[in-house]
């Protein structure tokens, strides 16, 4: 499966058509929790602060501030938080989209 489009709906959301004709959407949030680097999947097995500190950027809703491919076989997706890191493959955007029904 090949992506034949992907786009930002006003940063909060990416919108990739992918060549079997499926459309799938991803939430900023979505893709923020669900980063595959390491730092990120290190936090999520590490036990939660019990009443960690936020800094400013991290109390707003995070946006997608930029997507850029990596090879041909991911994208490395940078959030509004200063998070850069996450290379998301291909198949793993594939599990993680939410499709949308076809026009009616």
């Amino acid at each position: 499966m090949r992506p034949e489009s992907i786009s930002l709906k006003q940063r909060r959301e990416l919108v990739i058509r992918w060549s079997d004709g499926q459309e799938m959407r991803y939430s900023a949030g979505l893709l923020r929790r669900e980063c595959p680097c390491a730092h990120c999947l290190e936090r999520k097995q590490a036990p939660a602060e019990p009443l960690p500190v936020l800094q400013p950027q991290e109390a707003a809703p995070v946006e997608i501030t930029g997507v850029q491919p990596v090879g041909n076989y991911a994208y490395n997706i940078c959030f509004s938080d200063g998070h850069t890191t996450g290379i998301y493959t291909l198949e793993y955007l594939r599990r993680l989209g939410r499709q949308e029904p076809p026009p009616g």
